[in-house]
C-alpha cells in the first residue's frame, strides 16, 4: 500500500521562503522577527489548505502573501484617518483634532528634553503642569486648578480627596452612564465616597438637598452632574446652581459640578444650543468644577479640576492625583491650546473643533462641491451628488444638536455602499464615512480644506 504523501513536502521550507526575492523589500525594511513570523504564519495557513485538498501554492504567491502579512503587522494600529462622518468629537477617532499651535508644541517638546518639572527662573525643581493650571485660572476665574489624565479621573480624584469615607448627595436624575459603561455610582464607589441619592429621576428640589444635609451629618459634598451627554425632558425640575452653592456654603461642604464637555466660550453665536461655560459655573458658586480637555475645549485627552484654592490644594495631595497625572506631550498640547483662548476669535478660527462647529453653510457647500468634483474626475465608475444631511457634535456633548449641512453621496457601478465603505477603510490614509439608505456618504464638515484633495486621492486608489 502506498504511503500518503506529506502535504508539507509540496511547500518550501521557512528559510527557503524567507530568502525569496519577493520578500527582499520586507527583509530590508522590516524587523527580521516580524518577517519570520509572517512567513511561518503563511506556511501554516497553506499547510492547512493543502490538508483539506487544495493544491500547494507557488513559492512566489506564498512570498507575496507573507510580505503583505508582514507589512500589515508592521503598520501602527493608531494611525491618522480622515474623518468624513460629520461627528466632530468622534470618540472612536480620537475626539478633538489638535490645533496647529498644539501640534508644533508637541513636536518641539518631543524633540529633546524639556522643563517638565524644572523651574527655569530659579534653576531648581518645579511643579508639573503649572503653565496649564495658570491658563485655566486665567480663562475661567478659578482661584486654582489641576490637571489629570481624563474627565472621569477628574471627578474620581475630586471625590476621593474631598469626600472619601463620607456620603455625597447626587440627584437621581444625574446618575449617568458615560462612555464604556462607566457610571457615576461606580466612580463614586472607587473614590471611597458613599452615594446618597436625592430627589426623583425627573424632579429634584432644593428641599431634597436640605433634608439630606439635616439627616446625614457625614455628608461630605454635593455633586451636580451637568447633562452634557443626556437630556431629561418634560415634567422636570432641579435647583439653580446658585441655590445649591448657597446651601453648600451654609453647611460648609463643597459643591462639585461635573461639566463634562468643558466649554470655555459661549457656543450660541455658532447657532448651537446653550452650554454653560466653566467660568459661569464658578461664578455661580460651584466650589469645584471638573471637565474634559478633548471635547468642546478642543485639546488632547485630559481632565481639569478648577475651583477654590483650599479644595484644589486638598485634591493635589490625594494619591490619585499622582497616579493620574499627565505627561509632557499632553501638557505641551494643552498649554498651546489654552493660550489660543486668550483671543476668542483666534480660538474659533484655529481650534479645529470650534472651527468645525462654527463653519458657515456657504463654506460647507463649497467644500462639498469641490470633493464631488474631484471624485467624479478621478473615478468614471461612480456617481456623486451633494445632498442635505446632518452630523453631530459627538463626544458626549450637546446630544440633541443636529449639525445641518451638505454631504457627498457616492454610488458605484459595481460596488455596494458597504463595499465602498470597507474599501475606504483600507485607503492610505483611511477615509471613514457612513452608509445611509444604501448610499456611501462623506460629510465635509469634519474634513478640513487641506484634506479634501487627500481624501479624493486616497479613495481613487482603492475604488478605481
Amino acid at each position: 500500500m502506498t504511503k500518503p504523501r506529506d502535504p508539507r513536502r509540496a511547500l518550501p521550507s521557512v528559510e527557503a521562503l524567507l530568502q525569496h526575492e519577493a520578500l527582499r523589500s520586507a527583509r530590508e525594511s522590516l524587523p527580521r522577527t516580524l518577517v519570520l513570523a509572517a512567513v511561518r504564519a503563511t506556511l501554516e495557513a497553506a499547510r492547512a489548505d493543502v490538508r483539506r485538498g487544495a493544491p500547494a501554492p507557488e513559492a512566489a504567491a506564498l512570498a507575496a502573501d507573507a510580505a503583505a502579512r508582514a507589512a500589515a503587522d508592521a503598520r501602527p494600529t493608531v494611525r491618522r484617518v480622515l474623518n468624513a462622518t460629520g461627528v466632530v468629537l468622534h470618540t472612536n477617532l480620537g475626539r478633538a483634532p489638535l490645533a496647529e499651535a498644539a501640534r508644533r508644541a508637541v513636536a518641539d517638546v518631543a524633540a529633546g528634553y524639556c522643563s517638565l518639572e524644572y523651574d527655569l527662573a530659579v534653576g531648581k525643581r518645579g511643579e508639573r503642569g503649572t503653565g496649564v493650571e495658570a491658563w485655566i485660572a486665567r480663562l475661567t476665574g478659578a482661584e486654582a486648578a489641576c490637571v489629570v489624565n481624563n474627565g472621569a479621573a477628574a471627578i474620581l480624584v475630586a471625590l476621593s480627596a474631598l469626600a472619601a469615607g463620607r456620603r455625597v448627595a447626587v440627584s437621581r436624575g444625574e446618575l449617568v452612564e458615560i462612555g464604556g459603561s462607566f457610571r457615576v455610582p461606580e466612580i463614586m464607589e472607587k473614590s471611597g465616597a458613599a452615594l446618597l441619592e436625592v430627589g426623583a429621576t425627573n424632579r429634584t428640589h432644593l428641599r431634597d438637598y436640605v433634608r439630606a444635609l439635616e439627616k446625614h451629618r457625614d455628608l461630605g459634598a454635593i455633586l451636580r452632574v451637568h447633562p452634557s451627554n443626556f437630556r431629561v425632558q418634560g415634567f422636570t425640575a432641579r435647583p439653580e446652581l446658585a441655590e445649591l452653592a448657597a446651601l453648600a456654603r451654609k453647611h460648609k461642604v463643597p459643591l462639585i459640578e461635573d461639566l463634562g464637555s468643558g466649554a470655555l466660550v459661549d457656543l450660541t453665536p455658532f447657532g448651537l444650543e446653550r452650554e454653560p461655560t466653566v467660568g459661569e459655573s464658578l461664578a455661580a458658586g460651584a466650589d469645584v468644577v471638573t471637565f474634559s480637555g478633548d471635547k468642546l475645549l478642543g485639546g488632547p485627552q485630559a481632565g481639569f479640576i478648577a475651583g477654590r484654592r483650599k479644595w484644589i490644594a486638598a485634591i493635589r495631595r490625594d494619591p490619585f492625583a499622582r497616579a493620574m497625572r499627565v505627561d509632557k506631550l499632553t501638557l505641551a498640547a494643552l498649554e498651546a491650546t489654552l493660550a489660543l483662548y486668550a483671543d476668542p476669535a483666534r480660538a474659533r478660527a484655529e481650534v479645529p473643533a470650534l472651527a468645525m462647529l462654527a463653519v458657515t453653510e456657504t463654506a460647507l457647500a463649497e467644500r462639498a462641491e469641490r470633493l464631488s468634483h474631484e471624485l467624479a474626475g478621478r473615478l468614471p465608475a461612480i456617481t456623486v451628488r451633494v445632498v442635505a444631511s446632518s452630523g453631530e457634535v459627538g463626544g458626549g456633548a450637546l446630544p440633541l444638536e443636529k449639525l445641518r449641512g451638505p454631504v457627498v453621496e457616492v454610488t458605484h457601478a459595481s460596488h455596494s455602499a458597504a463595499r465602498l465603505e470597507a474599501l475606504a477603510r483600507t485607503a492610505d490614509p483611511p477615509v471613514i464615512g457612513t452608509v445611509r439608505a444604501e448610499r456611501f456618504r462623506l460629510d465635509v464638515r469634519t474634513l478640513r480644506e487641506t484634506e479634501i484633495g487627500m481624501a479624493a486621492t486616497a479613495l481613487a486608489r482603492v475604488w478605481g
